[in-house]
């Protein structure tokens, strides 16, 4: 055997597939243990090989585990399990001497051997094998370093979980993206895309790995571009200061496509949490908003004192007063041409803005009264008022309805004793008449 070109072989198939040398001279191992055993070995033997890759040396060994009689089913507990007579006891097993050897016997061969051990005991060396033997080797080879490769992608990814990675768009099947995310592919789910994006097979983007789960066919990669944590990754990536620790991001509001509020702090006096974001004439926000395709990114200062932190997050809105309100609500005054500015479209400012802070915000203009108990009293009382004049309405109503009901019941009652009446009539004339 060209001992060269075998270690190199066995450096590129690591390199190739990302697994350790020792995982492939492991796997190698077990193929050529498994071309012993199908040419040499018996029914149920354990052969164990071992691979010298300095010399090209192979050696063989018979692995036996050593028992006592404690340990093994006797021939009447056997019987009893073939009629199924008996459970199946734990810990005990069916003596097969190709398996297993009797402690007083392994005892002959290593003194030092104890009970539940494996005793290993050399066999001859073969260097003939069959044609079946080493497509038998082959099989073994392919499907361990198959297992060994998913095995390491898995590991990788795991520890790439709440990361970004950059991913090629390979193919869209029914509304879900495969991205090629180097070793393997990743899955951008519906309902993890951003709406409204459009994906095309080769376009590059970054992407956020969710989560990294174990399936029969190998490791699944989730991915998303709508979490939150997403925002955050794209900012790390873009600010120093995030990364050194002297910015800290503190809370994120996002509805994916539309808009983002991100609350940030400074560790450091003398910086800017807000200036670090936005960069140098906006560079750094506007490379955050070209990677999620014209996202609008609000970035709003943090502040342990509530009512600042609220009227913050209101921003773009001015905001004239907040007010701190039982049961986690607040009140925010605002003039009234920023009163749709504070609300926006379909209450969605207002709406980040709770999500961001979380506080429950009522946006209220000027002109109303400070307090929602003092709004609400004038209001309820002038609510009552009308529902009671409605109640009255309705119940007159329903009385006239019950008078006419009376009355056209009444005519027809009449109606009917003047028809009787007048049959009666008829008969006595009719018996005059005779």
């Amino acid at each position: 055997m060209d001992l060269k070109t075998f270690t190199s072989a066995i450096a590129q198939i690591a390199e190739e597939k990302g697994i350790s040398q020792e995982k492939v001279i492991e796997t190698i191992e077990s193929a050529i243990a498994a071309a012993y055993k199908k040419d040499y070995g018996k029914k149920g033997q354990m052969i164990k090989a071992r691979l010298d890759p300095e010399t090209g040396n192979v050696k063989f060994w018979q692995v036996r585990k050593v028992l006592d009689e404690s340990m093994i089913y006797s021939d009447k507990d056997l019987e009893k399990l073939k009629a199924k007579e008996m459970e199946p006891i734990e810990g005990k097993t069916r003596f097969n001497p190709e398996r297993h050897i009797m402690i007083e016997e392994a005892k002959k061969i290593d003194p030092k051997i104890k009970l539940d051990q494996d005793l290993e005991e050399l066999l001859e060396a073969r260097e003939d094998y069959g044609r079946i033997a080493a497509q038998t080797a082959k099989q073994v080879i392919l499907q361990k370093i198959r297992e060994a490769e998913k095995d390491s992608i898995f590991s990788e990814f795991k520890q790439k979980e709440g990361e970004i990675v950059s991913g090629i768009v390979q193919r869209i099947e029914g509304g879900r993206v495969f991205f090629d995310i180097g070793k393997t592919l990743g899955l951008l789910a519906r309902e993890e895309q951003i709406p409204g994006e459009f994906y095309r097979s080769g376009q590059r983007l970054k992407v956020y790995i969710l989560s990294v789960e174990e399936s029969p066919r190998g490791p699944v990669i989730f991915l998303s571009r709508a979490y939150p944590k997403f925002i955050s990754k794209l900012f790390e990536l873009e600010v120093p200061e995030i990364s050194s620790g002297s910015v800290v991001i503190k809370s994120i509001a996002r509805e994916a496509g539309s808009r983002t509020k991100i609350a940030v702090a400074s560790t450091q006096e003398r910086v800017d949490p807000i200036g670090s974001l936005v960069g140098q004439r906006g560079t750094r926000i506007s490379a955050v908003i070209l990677e999620l395709g014209g996202e609008k990114i609000d970035a709003i200062e943090y502040s342990e004192n509530p009512e600042k932190y609220i009227s913050n997050s209101l921003s773009p809105a001015k905001v004239l007063e907040v007010k701190i309100l039982p049961k986690n609500k607040a009140l925010a005054v605002v003039p009234e041409d920023q009163l749709s500015l504070a609300i926006g479209k379909a209450g969605q400012n207002v709406r980040l803005a709770a999500k961001l802070t979380g506080w429950k915000i009522d946006v209220r203009g000027p002109a109303r009264p400070a307090s929602q108990g003092e709004a609400g009293e004038p209001e309820k009382a002038k609510e009552e008022v009308l529902e009671k004049e409605e109640a009255e309405i309705k119940k007159k109503g329903k009385g006239v309805l019950k008078k006419k009901k009376e009355e056209e019941k009444e005519e027809k009652k009449e109606e009917k004793v003047e028809k009787v009446k007048e049959i009666k009539k008829r008969k006595e004339t009719k018996e005059k008449a005779k």
